[in-house]
């Protein structure tokens, strides 16, 4: 029997909720959910049910008025998230549908805030089948977590272990009326094709089949614990934080499996989809084991992966800029799936893409005045040049006062640096930096009254460089 015990017992879990947001579709395991929290009495008055609309079928706007009434009639709030949700280049219409629906109710929450869905245990047999026939390793065929970070707050699946009759059985006992959605029933879709004709067929066979591979499925995600603080040992012990690269030398001191732990890492790390083992195969034979003075380039959509002396880069297609996105973010269109990557050798300064793109990437990087009184600019490929107080650096007084323009590379540029003789090309600059041929045309150029003062925040010209605490100001570069 489904008691709201269990509701109580998963939140005991975690620290008492701020507030309590339900994914509430208007569906027969969404409504017994809101039906169940909504008979908690000190969990009542926090919860708010949050229906998504797609905007992707007719009948959506009436299922959201019946959700309003519903949760009027339990007394809880109700809220109406409208999102787009078509499907982009790429993308398959479950995942456009599931990612926009995500990122709206990852933006409701706050700290000490928790998000509910009614995912059972069926739904974590579909799941875990939909990974194994798509060759999951162990994250995948792990399925869907109990619990875990969503946003700011914590999202948690209390119904993860109940059973789907459970719940049928439930909603017909207090009389609940739900919505059936008509797509349920059409099999073009994969999930579909499993719940309507492969699992019942398989339960006719292993009645408790839902039952066994959440078994299976939690036997997979202790062992994913185990691998992933392995994984994390190693990657600390080559990843670069400074410029989120690979030191090569230090991966290949480590065996084969070790060096693809580290990859699947790095691709974590960097916000990106787990790579096809064939690709992490060919991160390691073609761009690893590349000679240091070779160039290889190896492309997925969106970014690619290439090597500068000792150091592993991720970089986009489009900038040639080093690729560090925040979480949840993904490289190129949203949904991108195919990363089996296309093998490229080419020359430096050639990026790898569509053709024109290399001529693209010139034209967004285009001289401009620094507007004065502004402390911080938007420049190409989404970084931000901002002049910032310090004790060393350009005089405050000479930067207010002189026409500041930004630029960017035409070759042969020369700075005099700070405690160095003589003049220094940026070339050479850039070598001992060991900035790589490919972002070194996104490093912006300060000029000051139409002379050379600043490198990005590199490095700053000898005729401009004052120590004055208080009255100087140095410049920052993010992405």
């Amino acid at each position: 029997m489904l008691l709201s015990q269990i509701i109580e017992s998963a939140l005991d879990q975690h620290k008492q909720p701020r507030h309590v947001y339900i994914g509430y579709s208007g569906g027969v395991d969404s409504h017994v959910l809101l039906h169940l929290c909504a008979s908690i009495k000190l969990l009542k008055d926090k919860i708010t049910a949050v229906y998504v609309h797609h905007g992707l079928q007719a009948e959506a706007e009436s299922w959201a008025k019946h959700c309003e009434k519903a949760a009027e009639g339990l007394g809880v709030n109700f809220l109406v998230l409208r999102v787009n949700a078509f499907a982009m280049s790429g993308e398959s219409p479950e995942e456009a549908a599931r990612n926009a629906r995500y990122a709206a109710l990852k933006s409701l929450m706050g700290g000490n805030d928790m998000l509910l869905l009614a995912q059972h245990r069926e739904d974590q047999l579909e799941t875990v089948l939909l990974q194994l026939f798509r060759g999951s390793g162990l994250r995948g065929l792990s399925g869907m977590p109990e619990s875990m970070t969503f946003g700011q707050g914590v999202m948690l699946r209390p119904l993860l272990n109940v059973a789907k009759e459970a719940i049928n059985d439930y909603a017909r006992a207090h009389r609940l009326s739900w919505v059936e959605d008509p797509s349920n029933q059409c099999n073009d879709y994969d999930r579909n094709f499993l719940r309507n004709a492969v699992v019942p067929l398989l339960k006719q066979r292993w009645s408790a089949i839902d039952k066994t591979v959440a078994r299976s499925a939690k036997h997979c995600a202790d062992a994913e614990v185990l691998v992933s603080e392995v994984a994390d040992e190693l990657f600390g012990s080559v990843f670069n934080e400074a410029d989120k690269t690979l030191s090569i030398g230090r991966l290949l001191e480590h065996h084969s499996h070790q060096q693809q732990l580290v990859i699947r890492r790095w691709f974590q790390s960097l916000g990106l989809k787990m790579p096809a083992q064939a690709f992490v195969g060919r991160i390691l034979s073609q761009v690893v084991a590349a000679s240091e003075n070779s160039n290889p380039v190896l492309s997925g959509q969106g970014y690619c992966v290439r090597r500068y002396r000792d150091k592993l880069y991720c970089v986009t297609n489009l900038s040639g800029t080093d690729l560090h996105l925040p979480e949840g973010r993904q490289a190129g269109k949203p949904g991108v799936t195919n990363l089996s990557g296309t093998d490229l050798h080419l020359p430096e300064g050639r990026q790898a893409g569509k053709p024109g793109v290399k001529q693209a990437a010139q034209e967004s990087l285009q001289d401009f005045v620094w507007p004065a009184g502004q402390s911080s600019i938007k420049i190409a490929n989404d970084q931000t040049l901002s002049c910032v107080p310090s004790s060393a650096g350009i005089l405050r007084e000479q930067w207010l006062n002189a026409r500041i323009e930004v630029k960017f590379r035409r070759g042969g540029e020369k700075i005099c640096l700070p405690g160095r003789a003589g003049h220094h090309s940026l070339k050479n600059l850039f070598q001992e930096a060991g900035i790589p041929p490919w972002g070194r045309k996104n490093v912006p150029l300060i000029y000051l009254d139409d002379t050379l003062a600043a490198v990005g925040d590199k490095w700053i010209s000898a005729a401009f460089y004052n120590e004055k605490p208080q009255a100087c100001i140095s410049l920052s570069l993010q992405r």
